[in-house]
């Protein structure tokens, strides 16, 4: 069981995320400029780990991860990561941003 550990974290927090998407314009709902958000900096980010692994820099404990790797050097879990946390964080942010202004708005009527 130990070596899902990182695919189940990685599915729990887009699990406990995703009824954000209820808050606002969604996330998802406009996903091209989710992608653009997102993808420049997966590449950088998937860049940067793949040089540290190839240097001896960084490593996986076996134990935790399926042994799947993409592409042959990086745990499949590890590609993930730079996709699903921060779509997480967007979900979060748009959530957030939401109803910071819906309370914004109740406050000014209210005056």
């Amino acid at each position: 069981m130990d070596r899902w550990h990182y695919l189940l974290v990685l599915a729990a927090c887009l699990a406990i995320t995703a009824p954000l998407e209820l808050f606002g314009a969604g996330v998802y709902r406009r996903a091209r400029r989710a992608a653009a958000a997102i993808l420049p900096v997966a590449a950088v980010f998937i860049t940067w780990d793949v040089v540290a692994i190839l240097a001896g820099v960084w490593s996986y404990n076996p134990s935790y991860v399926t042994g799947v790797d993409v592409p042959g050097i990086m745990p499949v879990e590890e590609l993930l990561f730079f996709f699903v946390i921060p779509l997480c964080g967007l979900l979060t942010y748009n959530a957030v941003d939401t109803i910071i202004e819906r309370s914004r708005r109740k406050s000014v009527r209210r005056r």
